[in-house]
C-alpha cells in the first residue's frame, strides 16, 4: 500500500482536499491519511466546514508515499508556523514525492522544499510567489510541473488533474482515464498543457488609449493589424507604441494581436457551432493551419484540441 498524506495550513481551500482524495480512492493500492496540525484531528476550511477524522501531524512519523499540500487562505496569508514548516521539511525527507495543490505551493516555499525548484502555481500567485521566494523558477502557465521527486500544480481544480498525473505514473493511462471518467471529467490534460484562462482578462492594462485600442482591435481583427496601423490608430509613433505595449501588457504587439485573436477565437469555440475554418477567418488567421500553430504557441494545446475540449460539437 502506498501512503498518500494530505494535508495544508487551514482554513485550507475544501476542493485542494477532496479533490485529491476522491482521484486518489479511485484507485488501487492507496493508504490515504488525513492530516492536520490541529492536535484534535480537525482540518478547518476557507468555507467554515471543518473536516473531522484527520490525524494530528505530531503523531505522523512513518514513511510516506505522497504528500500532498493543500493551498487555501492559511496558505496564502503568509505566516505559516514554524513546527509546521519543520514537520513539513521532516515528511519530505521520509516521501518518495511531494506535491502542492495551488497556493499549496507557498508553504512548500517558506519550508525552502522549493528552492531551485520548477514551479507552479494558481495564475493570480505566480508573480507573487517569484517575487517573495526567488530561489523559486517560477513558471506561471502550465497546469502542473515536475522537477525531479518535486511537484506543483496550478488552480483548484488542476489538483485533479496532479492526482490523476500521478496514479499514471503509479499505475498507467488506463487506469487514470478509466477514473477520469468515473469523475466526469475531460480526458487527463498533460501538464505543459497552459491553464486555461481567458489570458486578456488578466493583463494590466491600465492606459486609457490602450484599453480603447483593445476594444477597437476586437472589432478589427480580420484586418492586418501592423505595429504601424495599430501606432496611427493610438496617435503615437511605432517606437513608443511598442515601449506602451511592453510596459502595460508585458507582450510586444505582435504578441498583443495573436493573444487577441486567440481569445476572440476561445469564445468562438466556447458559445458557438462555427467550424475552425470560419473561426479562423473570422479571427484574422491567415488560415486554420496558422491558428492551430498559434493556439499551441500560447495555449500549449492546439485549436482542435481545444474544440474538442470545450464544444460539444466537436466531442
Amino acid at each position: 500500500m502506498r501512503t498518500v498524506l494530505i494535508t495544508g495550513p487551514p482554513p485550507v481551500q475544501i476542493l485542494d482536499i477532496t479533490g485529491p482524495l476522491e482521484v486518489f480512492s479511485q484507485a488501487p493500492g492507496y493508504e490515504i491519511i488525513l492530516a492536520s496540525p490541529d492536535e484534535h484531528g480537525l482540518l478547518l476550511t476557507s468555507r467554515g466546514l471543518s473536516l473531522t477524522g484527520a490525524k494530528s501531524l505530531q503523531y505522523l512519523d512513518s514513511p510516506i508515499d505522497t504528500l500532498l499540500v493543500a493551498g487555501g487562505p492559511g496558505a496564502e496569508g503568509g505566516h505559516y508556523d514554524d513546527l509546521f514548516l519543520e514537520w513539513l521539511r521532516d515528511a519530505a525527507d521520509r516521501s518518495r514525492r511531494i506535491a502542492s495543490i495551488c497556493t499549496g505551493a507557498f508553504p512548500l516555499a517558506a519550508a525552502g522544499l522549493l528552492d531551485g525548484k520548477k514551479a507552479v502555481t494558481h495564475w493570480e500567485f505566480c508573480d507573487r510567489l517569484a517575487r517573495e521566494f526567488p530561489k523559486v523558477l517560477v513558471t506561471p502557465d502550465p497546469i502542473y510541473i515536475r522537477d525531479g521527486a518535486v511537484y506543483t500544480s496550478a488552480g483548484i481544480t488542476a489538483g485533479l488533474d496532479l492526482a490523476l498525473a500521478l496514479v499514471e505514473e503509479d499505475h498507467g493511462h488506463k487506469i487514470a482515464l478509466d477514473i477520469a471518467r468515473k469523475l466526469v471529467m475531460f480526458l487527463v490534460r498533460p501538464g505543459g498543457q497552459a491553464q486555461f484562462s481567458h489570458m486578456l482578462s488578466h493583463q494590466a492594462v491600465t492606459s486609457q488609449p490602450l484599453r480603447e485600442l483593445q476594444v477597437w482591435m476586437m472589432e478589427h481583427l480580420r484586418d492586418n493589424l501592423t505595429v504601424e496601423r495599430l501606432a496611427e490608430h493610438i496617435g503615437m509613433s511605432p517606437r513608443h507604441f511598442t515601449r506602451t505595449c511592453l510596459r502595460e501588457t508585458k507582450m510586444n504587439p505582435g504578441q498583443f494581436v495573436d493573444r487577441l485573436r486567440v481569445e476572440a477565437a476561445q469564445q468562438m469555440i466556447d458559445s458557438s457551432d462555427m467550424g475552425l475554418k470560419e473561426i479562423a477567418d473570422a479571427c484574422g488567421f491567415q488560415n486554420a493551419d496558422a491558428m492551430r500553430r498559434t493556439f499551441l504557441r500560447i495555449l500549449g494545446v492546439t485549436a482542435g484540441d481545444y474544440s474538442r475540449r470545450f464544444n460539444r460539437k466537436f466531442r
